[in-house]
């Protein structure tokens, strides 16, 4: 069998993360990752540094993290003249990353070559089939119908990495039972599923709606913006810049959107957009709850999710009336690893579940490559 090898591309909104991995029989094999800031080279520079730095010559396939997909893309799909063309369409809906990932596609296929293989793996998907009544919003259906206005949910790679890795640490509870699971990092996410299936998700129609993010400003009244548009007339592009780049923890505290900072600072604008982080996420956990009728599992996935165990401690608290018994010791130790956080007691478990995101694209690159050689 010829050697088969996989390049991952994770774009966010503010890093890429690259992987390679080797095909075996039954397994993937990781060569080398390394997590890199946007703003540190140009796309084609980085990643002929990263193959350098690793000694790596050849790929079979590229699979690209793609934010959105909209309605069009709902599988693993390979990435064309006209599919980047319709991705690039969607921009609009994910400024700060469709971008993004168009530009390490361009970059991957000037340094790999036209004949290698690239896939696009859509945030999009996992939540692609939500069920009308969490999907639609209550405005015309015909402006809805017209203009494909619909509430789609991201962090799809995530969320599914993490309620795959939950059935396997409990493959007693049939499909994995009832599970919220956040991600939490530079952009934030909450989805609700029940038996493996998405029944609600923070995130819509594009990846501004539901929690607090780093610099994204997560739910806001709509008249907020009609106001702002008049009283500052400001244009739709400076609307989009403003609650994409400057709101959120950014925004509220006026000091940095990184977590790590505002719980070291003592400004009281930190502590404002901490509580208000943490305020939103429980807000939003609890109306999950509502809509599973209970959990079985809690999983925090995502920089801060997994490496800020004050931040999960505020989500957490004051949940004992739902049976969430919470750990303080286990949730202190806990950073940047997997573990239990909830205690033996709880009714619902809650874990800290590191998101492998590299490993999710390659297995679905992999599963591409499988389905087109039975063809």
């Amino acid at each position: 069998m010829l050697r088969r090898t996989i390049l991952t591309v994770n774009t966010g909104s503010s890093s890429v993360r690259l992987s390679a991995f080797e095909v075996g029989q039954s397994d993937l094999r990781l060569m080398a990752t390394e997590r890199l800031e946007a703003e540190t080279g140009e796309p084609e520079e980085l990643l002929r540094a990263f193959l350098n730095a690793h000694d790596l010559k050849t790929f079979t396939v590229v699979a690209h993290r793609i934010v959105h997909g909209g309605a069009q893309f709902t599988t693993t799909t390979h990435l064309t003249a006209d599919t980047e063309s319709a991705i690039a369409d969607l921009s609009p809906l994910a400024p700060l990353h469709n971008p993004r990932a168009l530009r390490w596609s361009t970059a991957c296929r000037a340094v790999l070559g036209d004949k290698v293989l690239q896939v696009g793996v859509f945030d999009t998907a996992f939540t692609a089939h939500l069920p009308a009544v969490a999907a639609t919003y209550a405005l015309p259906g015909e402006i809805c119908r017209k203009h494909g206005i619909r509430r789609f949910g991201f962090h799809g790679l995530a969320h599914s990495a993490m309620n795959r890795r939950w059935r396997q640490l409990r493959p007693d509870i049939e499909n994995g039972g009832r599970v919220i699971s956040l991600q939490l990092g530079s952009g934030c996410s909450i989805t609700a599923v029940a038996c493996g299936v998405p029944q609600d998700t923070s995130m819509g129609f594009s990846t501004l709606e539901g929690l607090v993010m780093a610099t994204r400003s997560g739910d806001v009244d709509a008249g907020v913006l009609a106001f702002l548009q008049r009283t500052e007339n400001l244009s739709p592009n400076e609307i989009e810049s403003l609650l994409n780049t400057k709101s959120g923890l950014l925004g509220v505290s006026g000091i940095s959107g990184d977590m790590r900072v505002l719980l070291e600072s003592d400004d009281p604008r930190a502590a404002l957009a901490v509580e208000l982080f943490c305020y939103r996420a429980r807000k939003y956990l609890g109306a999950y709850l509502a809509v599973l009728g209970g959990a079985d599992a809690v999983l925090f996935g995502g920089g801060v999710g997994e490496n800020a165990a004050p931040i999960r401690e505020r989500i957490l608290s004051g949940l004992e009336w739902c049976g969430l018994i919470f750990d303080g010791a286990a949730n202190a130790a806990a950073t940047g690893c997997e573990a239990r956080i909830s205690s033996s007691d709880s009714r619902i478990e809650v874990w800290v579940v590191p998101v492998d995101e590299a490993t999710t694209l390659a297995q679905e690159a992999v599963a591409l490559l499988r389905h087109a050689e039975k063809l």
